[in-house]
């Protein structure tokens, strides 16, 4: 492909990705808040299944910067935001919380925005964000494992209390 055509599918592409942000992360708002959501919140509240779907559509972002040009590295934090999101979604309450609060599409708009105003800020800013990974990583499976330990032992406390004589 051309780098002309690369360019106008990327600009619809661009487009199309606003319609779909606001659609999966603003759609409506909260009466008397500024607080606003969209299907991705929703789609989180069925569990596992919906965590999945909003990724899934999530990466659209990513296909979009890939058509513009975005670097490696903002793509990659897009990635990041899009796996945080999927992730923490997961865990009940907390995850549908995280969703409603958490805006992985918006967020990515706003890094590709950001790049095509401002390309070396921008992908300076992300190499940073980038840097958080690791600790990402670590804070979300520590978490996970102290939630499994902790169901865990709630779980063999019950069973003891059920086999327990009186």
């Amino acid at each position: 492909m051309d780098p002309a055509e690369r360019e106008r599918r990327g600009r619809i592409g661009l487009d199309r990705l606003r319609s779909l942000t606001n659609l999966m992360d603003q759609a409506w708002g909260v009466p008397g808040t500024k607080w606003r959501f969209g299907l991705d919140a929703l789609f989180g509240l069925v569990p596992g299944l919906g965590d999945v779907v909003g990724g899934v559509i999530a990466v659209y972002a990513l296909h979009v910067g890939r058509l513009l040009g975005v670097p490696g590295v903002i793509q990659l934090h897009m990635l990041t935001n899009i796996a945080i999101d999927a992730s923490v979604g997961t865990i009940p309450v907390i995850g549908d919380l995280f969703d409603f609060v958490f805006k992985a599409q918006t967020r990515n708009l706003a890094m590709i925005d950001h790049w095509l105003q401002t390309p070396h800020e921008a992908t300076r800013r992300s190499r940073r964000g980038v840097l958080l990974v690791p600790i990402a990583i670590v804070v979300v499976f520590a978490t996970l494992t102290i939630l499994g330990i902790w169901l865990l032992f709630i779980l063999l406390h019950w069973v003891m209390g059920a086999f327990s004589v009186s």
